[in-house]
C-alpha cells in the first residue's frame, strides 16, 4: 500500500517518496492576519491537517515537520490598521490588528479540530533570511535594484511559468501586473520595496539606504528555507496561489540556491462556492469561520468539508451541513461506546482510500459501511469506525460534549426544557398516549425543534 499524491507541477498522481523518511517535510501557506478567516480559508487548513495526520500515522509523529506561516506584514494589514485605529501610530495599530486576528484564527482552526503545525513562523521574525535570499538573487543576476526597490527578473529564469503552465505572453496579458517605472519588464515582481512614512520598516538589503519591507512572495521562500531546507517534500495551498505566488516562490528559491526544484510535490485544493455562487462580499454570501461556528459544531464543519475530494470544487450549502450533522450525530452514538485507543488500528479499505491521494469521500463511504455494520452488531465494526474517524480528526469529543456543541446556540435552560419535553413525549409513546405525544411534538416544533426517531432513540436539532 503506497501513498499517492497528485502533483500540480507534473499534472499526475505520483507515489510519495520522502527525501528522508525520518524527517518528512511539508510547508503550507498560512493566513495573512488582517481579518477573520473565511470558510474558503478553512479548506486548505483542514485538507493539509488530514495529510499531516496521515503522514504522522505512516512515518511516526516525531518524523514529520509541518510548517504553516503567518503573514503579518502586508498592505491589507496596514489599511485595516489605519481604518480601525486612526488615532494610533500606524505601527501600534498594526500590532493590535495582527495580534487580535492571529488569536481569532487560532481559536477558529482549533474549533475545526486541526492540530497545530510543528512550526508556525511569522514573517516579521524572519526578515534576516529574506534579506539574505534577496542579496543572493542580486549577486547571481536574477534580481536587480531600481529606485529603492529590488525586483526579480523573470527573464533570467528560462522555465518560469512551468507550474501554472503559462507562457510569458500569457502572463503579461492575463495577469494583473503592476506597471511601474522601476520595472525592466511587466512580469518582474517585487522582492523588497521602500516603506511609506509610519509603515513597518527594516534595514534594506543590497546597500539601499532607505529602510523598507519585503514583498509577499519572498516571505514564504525564506521561511520554508529556514525550517525545511533548500528542497523539501510537499508544498501546499489553495489553487488560487498557483500563480503568481507559488510560481514566484519557485523562481526565487531555485535561483537563490541553484537547485532543480523547490519541493517534490505541489498540492493544491480546489475552490469553494457558497450555495452555487462564488463567495464575495458584494453578493452577501461571504461567510467567516467564526460566523459558522455560532450555528454549527466545528467538527461537523470539518466533516462536511471532507465529503468532497480536496482537488474538486466544493459547493457549501446549508442542506449539506444539515445532512452532515445528522450523519455525524448517528455515528457519535456508536463511537461513544469505544474510547480513543492509544494506537489507531484502521481497516485496510479505509487506509487504501486515504493513500489514494487523500480520497476522503471514499474514506467516508467506508465509515458509512462501518456504521451500518455496527447497527447489525458485526464484531469490531464500532471500534473500526472509532479508530478510522479519529485518524482524519473526527470524534474528538465525548458524546455529551458533542451534544452540547450541537446545541450550542441555545441556553442551558432551553436545552433542559427540550430534553424534559422529549422525555415526556417518550413516556407518552411508551404508554400509547399518542395524542399527548403529538401535542408535545407540536410544542417542540413551535420552539423550532425538529425530532428524529430512530431505533437508537430520539435525537433533535434546531430547524435552520
Amino acid at each position: 500500500m503506497q501513498l499517492k499524491l497528485y502533483d500540480t507541477l507534473s499534472r499526475e498522481k505520483r507515489v510519495f517518496a520522502p527525501l528522508d523518511p525520518a524527517n518528512v517535510r511539508m510547508y503550507v501557506c498560512g493566513p495573512t492576519v488582517y481579518d477573520f478567516a473565511h470558510i474558503g480559508n478553512a479548506r486548505p487548513v483542514i485538507v493539509f491537517d488530514v495529510l499531516f495526520r496521515l503522514l504522522r500515522h505512516i512515518y511516526g509523529a516525531d518524523h514529520v515537520t509541518y510548517v504553516r506561516n503567518i503573514t503579518d506584514v502586508d498592505d491589507k494589514i496596514n489599511a485595516r490598521a489605519a481604518e480601525e485605529y486612526p488615532a494610533l501610530p500606524l505601527n501600534e495599530a498594526i500590532r493590535r490588528v495582527t495580534e487580535a486576528t492571529d488569536r481569532q484564527f487560532h481559536e477558529d482552526v482549533a474549533a475545526l479540530g486541526c492540530l497545530p503545525p510543528t512550526v508556525e513562523p511569522r514573517a516579521t521574525e524572519h526578515i534576516a533570511e529574506m534579506r539574505a535570499m534577496i542579496e543572493r538573487l542580486v549577486k547571481s543576476g536574477n534580481a536587480y535594484v531600481e529606485q529603492d526597490h529590488v525586483l526579480f527578473s523573470v527573464a533570467s529564469m528560462p522555465d518560469y511559468g512551468k507550474l501554472a503552465r503559462r507562457s510569458l505572453d500569457e502572463m503579461i496579458v492575463g495577469a494583473r501586473v503592476e506597471v511601474a517605472p522601476y520595472k525592466r519588464a511587466p512580469t518582474d515582481f517585487v522582492l523588497w520595496k521602500p516603506s511609506k512614512p509610519g509603515e513597518p520598516a527594516w534595514p534594506s538589503p543590497c546597500g539601499i539606504g532607505a529602510p523598507g519591507r519585503p514583498g509577499w512572495h519572498i516571505e514564504c521562500s525564506a521561511m520554508s528555507w529556514r525550517y525545511l531546507g533548500e528542497i523539501f517534500d510537499i508544498h501546499g495551498g489553495g489553487i488560487d496561489l498557483v500563480f503568481p505566488h507559488h510560481e514566484n516562490e519557485i523562481a526565487q528559491s531555485r535561483c537563490a540556491f541553484h537547485t532543480p526544484l523547490l519541493t517534490n510535490y505541489w498540492m493544491h485544493n480546489g475552490f469553494l462556492q457558497v450555495e452555487g455562487e462564488k463567495m464575495s462580499k458584494s453578493l452577501g454570501n461571504f461567510v467567516t469561520i467564526r460566523e459558522l461556528l455560532k450555528d454549527w459544531p466545528g467538527e461537523m464543519i470539518r466533516f462536511n468539508m471532507l465529503k468532497t475530494h480536496y482537488l474538486q470544487p466544493i459547493d457549501w450549502t446549508v442542506k449539506g451541513l444539515e445532512e452532515s450533522e445528522r450523519e455525524l450525530d448517528r455515528w457519535y452514538r456508536v463511537v461513544a461506546q469505544f474510547p480513543a485507543p492509544p494506537v489507531l488500528v484502521v481497516p485496510p479499505e479505509f487506509m487504501n482510500a486515504l493513500m489514494d491521494d487523500l480520497n476522503t469521500p471514499a474514506a467516508i463511504t467506508v465509515l458509512r459501511n462501518l456504521y451500518q455494520e455496527s447497527v447489525r452488531e458485526v464484531s469490531f465494526s464500532g471500534q473500526k469506525l472509532s479508530a478510522s474517524g479519529r485518524l482524519i480528526g473526527l470524534f474528538q469529543d465525548d458524546l455529551s460534549t458533542w451534544l452540547q456543541r450541537k446545541h450550542q446556540g441555545l441556553s442551558p435552560s432551553v436545552r433542559q426544557q427540550v430534553d424534559d419535553l422529549i422525555a415526556a413525549r417518550n413516556a407518552a409513546r411508551k404508554s400509547k398516549d399518542f395524542a399527548e405525544s403529538d401535542r408535545i411534538r407540536g410544542e417542540l416544533a413551535k420552539m423550532g425543534v425538529v425530532l428524529r426517531d430512530t431505533k437508537d432513540g430520539t435525537t433533535w436539532e434546531i430547524a435552520r
